[in-house]
């Protein structure tokens, strides 16, 4: 893991809730839910600051978390193993 990556690989995380004025790229269903770090991709520029015209950064992580779909949609009918993949950025995690 590099230095600064705040979460390791199998690591709980939750979402932060939050519906900035800006543009933002975690969706709304995910946020509040928790769920473990599967992978890590890297350091890519910010998306919301780009939007804008920003110049993203400095550079965020950017993690794979996977939910069991059981969590995230209450009428669920699939079977329990089932699990969403979603990528998101480190300034949307916190700590568990």
């Amino acid at each position: 893991m590099a230095s600064n990556e705040k979460y390791q690989l199998g690591e709980l995380v939750r979402i932060r809730v939050g519906v900035p004025p800006t543009h933002f790229r975690t969706p709304e269903y995910i946020q509040g839910k928790q769920g473990k770090i599967a992978t890590l991709w890297g350091a890519f520029p910010n998306p919301e600051s780009l939007a804008y015209g920003g110049n993203g950064l400095p550079a965020q992580p950017l993690y794979q978390v996977e939910f069991p779909q059981t969590d995230l949609w209450q009428d669920y009918k699939g079977p329990a193993s089932d699990m969403l993949l979603i990528d998101v950025y480190e300034n949307w995690l916190e700590k568990i």
